[in-house]
């Protein structure tokens, strides 16, 4: 089954999301899509604000996955974003360049250039639409496209989890949302959430 994962490299807890879902796609034949949502155009981040370098930053990045996607197809996605997460959150590294991030993946540093390049904007901005339009606009990161159990095509926000959880709870985590997802009528579950995340890895089961 096709997974599409909506992604912008600044989210934490986008980050640890998609460290479970990673863990759970060889066990319940799925095949993840990563999608880019940028949270500097979705929140209209301007100039002056705290948030505008490093969203800025991460737009540049997105470009970046995009301009390989159009060269590679999206096979070579996983690995670059698995290197933007880690440099990022795990390590807490700020300003690694993008040519350094693909040296790192393994892929052509030439598309470095994209950073920088507005023309993939509206590259980035359809896909973002194809996100929203299926769980509408007052929603962050992740979200997460797939068939629910009836063979529907879905979409939440969600799962907000703060740590990555043992395979063994991952793949109840999976099942349990692949359940509620498919009852017609199931909106939201949600409490405040009172952990940041948690970038360590998972204890083995």
């Amino acid at each position: 089954m096709q997974l599409d994962f909506w992604i912008d490299p600044a989210c934490p807890w986008c980050w640890v999301t998609s460290r479970w879902a990673v863990d759970v796609a060889p066990h319940r034949d799925l095949e993840i899509r990563w999608m880019p949502i940028s949270l500097k155009v979705k929140n209209a981040v301007e100039p002056g604000s705290e948030w505008y370098e490093p969203l800025a930053y991460t737009h540049g990045l997105l470009r970046v996955l995009e301009s390989v996607r159009a060269a590679d197809g999206d096979e070579p996605l996983g690995g670059l974003y698995a290197v933007m997460g880690a440099s990022i959150h795990d390590r807490g590294e700020r300003g690694v360049t993008a040519a350094d991030m693909l040296h790192q993946a393994g892929l052509d540093t030439a598309h470095a250039a994209a950073a920088d390049d507005e023309a993939w904007d509206a590259v980035i901005q359809a896909k973002m639409d194809e996100g929203l339009a299926l769980v509408g606009n007052d929603v962050g990161t992740p979200i997460l496209a797939f068939d629910d159990l009836d063979g529907r095509r879905t979409g939440f926000f969600g799962p907000v989890i703060t740590r990555r959880p043992p395979l063994a709870s991952a793949l109840r985590l999976w099942d349990g949302m692949m359940q509620m997802c498919s009852v017609e009528g199931f909106w939201e579950l949600k409490r405040t959430r009172t952990e940041r995340p948690d970038f360590t890895p998972p204890p083995v089961d």
